[in-house]
């Protein structure tokens, strides 16, 4: 992989490098990765991608997304959320949360302080 031109850009050149992973906001720490010296693009080989998974599931941050149905709550509709994403953003009833578009196919959910 050393020094071929980058898919996405075609521009960069791709250098092999430590660098941050970072999952949900926590740093699992530094890991050897192919990146494209114009655009930034990372590559993960099999054997650092199995590194970073195990970091992931010691730190309880592995597989916590999820699928789910909208529901209904009298005339509102309503998304529930798994027990693992639950308890990692130490969810409780009644917390307040904002709910804003991104776009047509995407919603962010921000839990207030």
């Amino acid at each position: 992989m050393k020094g071929e031109v980058c898919d996405e850009c075609r521009k960069g050149k791709f250098i092999k490098k430590k660098i941050d992973y970072i999952l949900v906001g926590i740093n699992l720490g530094k890991f050897y990765a192919w990146v494209c010296s114009n655009c930034g693009e990372t590559i993960f080989e099999g054997k650092e991608s199995l590194k970073i998974e195990n970091k992931a599931k010691q730190q309880g941050v592995w597989g916590l997304a999820a699928k789910t149905k909208i529901g209904t709550s009298g005339t509102a509709l309503d998304v529930r959320f798994s027990r693992a994403i639950v308890n990692f953003m130490k969810l409780k009833k009644g917390k307040e949360v904002v709910v804003q578009p991104i776009d047509k196919n995407k919603i962010q959910i921000t839990v207030s302080s």
